[in-house]
């Protein structure tokens, strides 16, 4: 049994009944737990292959490009290559990078390999003084960071194999909800919008024997009382049982609780009252026997700030270089196209509420403003912006370049200067931090980014709500190992555009 008391474990993904597993319950069980799920064996051995995979490819590409061929000088990188493998596997799983709490989900597991890298390279480094051993800095070199990379690239694949599993209603745990109805009800909503987090809520436990408001909405089972939860995850083969805060289940009742579930191998979550808090920012210390879950706040300056600010500058300066063919070829068409510039410059509010002018490639014919007071009855958005997937105001260029995010590439110029970075916050107008509420003003703690949660989670198709809440979500919990998740969730956004208009 796995017990977990994570703000976490709900964020940022119905199922089909599990097969061929044995669940036994309390003091009468006899028959063991039937192991970990098909989809969960594949899953390991997906990433313990690409992970051996990803060594033979840092350790190939090394040597053949230090050495290039093999003789009696470079005999022992022969060995290093057939080695490297094993030892990086043997890294990764001292640093926890296998372990479930860490996979499927969040940042965490990517920050394991990095870490991995930077332990397995200060160890060969500080064995090879040691030893006074001639080892090759460029092979070291080469080799760990592109195995690391390797790792991360394919551990994402798998991530996003099993995402769209999920989204089949496949790869799912069954869960059983205990709290009060509406935290219950609460909760439902949250984990069928974000499939991928593979939580299918397939009963609930309440202080009542049966649902009096928010739950007779959904179609969730209500197997009983507080005092019931155990034969519930039995009549419901659940595998994860997870406890919502209320005062009824005291810390006395929730030790029962576990010794109940302890057998049957059943994941116990006790659900945080934060919201859109998590990461390294928590942390569970004892207290005298008792768990105390510490909050940090949240850290927006210093080293760390100035490490985004270094990523941001050289990543725009690098993809402008590498995009240039793409952005005058862009402009070329708006001008012969469409009568007007190619570039559209807009106000903006930025970090602390600063005004600032932002760039993109004009999509839209030159009246547009005038001819909004037209079509205004027809906005399908629900907030502040007008939003209309048919807007007879775009051109027929600027439909491809609002499909494939182009119109997007001017602002690289604005995370140059500084004004923005290359993932945050969407950029917002006047007009929308005028209608903030005092919690949406967070939002303006950190600079406005070119991508970001919101991009990656369905853009335009976002209701208004759910977008702010991923532009906290991710001012909470800023870290370089998801803006690198964020941007390799980009490009497969860009590539299949849903919710671009």
């Amino acid at each position: 049994m796995t017990v977990v008391a994570d703000s976490t474990a709900f964020e940022g993904l119905h199922d089909s009944p599990a097969r061929g597993r044995v669940y036994s319950i309390g003091p009468q069980a006899t028959r063991p737990y039937g192991g970990p799920p098909a989809w969960q064996r594949k899953y390991f051995a997906g990433i313990i292959g690409s992970d051996i995979a990803a060594g033979i490819i840092g350790a190939a590409l090394a040597f053949f490009a230090r050495f290039g061929q093999v003789n009696d000088g470079t005999r022992v990188y022969v060995l290093a290559l057939i080695a490297l493998p094993a030892v990086w596997l043997a890294v990764l799983g001292l640093s926890r990078a296998f372990e479930k709490r860490y996979l499927f989900v969040g940042t965490e597991e990517y920050q394991r390999i990095v870490h991995a890298a930077v332990a397995l390279t200060a160890a060969v480094a500080m064995v090879s003084y040691g030893l006074e051993l001639p080892t090759s800095r460029v092979f070291v070199l080469i080799a760990i960071p592109t195995a690391a990379t390797c790792s991360i690239v394919a551990r994402f694949g798998w991530r996003k194999w099993l995402h769209h599993m999920r989204r089949d209603g496949r790869c799912m745990k069954r869960v059983v909800l205990v709290g009060h109805e509406s935290s219950v009800a609460a909760l439902i909503v949250q984990l069928r919008r974000e499939h991928y987090h593979g939580l299918n809520v397939v009963a609930a436990c309440l202080p009542t024997e049966k649902p009096q408001g928010a739950l007779l909405d959904f179609d969730t089972r209500v197997r009983g009382s507080f005092d019931r939860i155990a034969e519930a995850v039995a009549a419901e083969r659940a595998d994860t049982v997870i406890v919502l805060g209320c005062p009824e289940i005291d810390g006395q009742a929730l030790r029962r609780l576990a010794w109940k579930l302890e057998r049957s191998e059943v994941d116990l979550i006790v659900a945080s009252a934060l919201v859109d808090v998590a990461g390294d920012r928590t942390t569970v210390r004892p207290v005298d026997g008792l768990p105390m879950l510490h909050l940090d706040h949240a850290r927006l300056t210093g080293v760390r700030r100035l490490a985004k600010e270094a990523v941001d500058r050289v990543g725009a300066a690098l993809l402008l270089l590498a995009l240039a063919p793409l952005l005058l070829s862009a402009a070329f068409l708006i001008r012969c196209t469409s009568p007007g510039p190619a570039l559209f410059k807009q106000e903006r509010i930025g970090k602390d509420g600063q005004p600032f002018t932002i760039w993109k490639f004009r999509t839209m014919h030159t009246d547009a403003e005038r001819r909004l007071a037209e079509i205004v009855h027809l906005n399908e958005g629900d907030g502040v912006l007008f939003k209309m997937k048919d807007d007879p105001r775009i051109t027929t260029v600027g439909k491809y370049l609002r499909r494939f995010s182009i119109d997007e590439f001017p602002q690289l110029v604005n995370v140059l200067r500084g004004d923005m970075s290359l993932v945050g916050p969407r950029p917002p107008l006047a007009i929308e931090v005028a209608a903030y509420e005092s919690d949406m003003r967070r939002r303006l703690a950190v600079k406005p980014g070119m991508t970001g949660l919101w991009q990656v989670s369905g853009r335009s198709d976002l209701p208004w709500e759910e977008a702010v809440r991923l532009d906290l979500r991710y001012v909470e919990h800023w870290n370089l190992s998801l803006d690198f998740v964020i941007l390799l969730r980009t490009v497969t956004a860009i590539l299949r555009p849903q919710g671009a208009y």
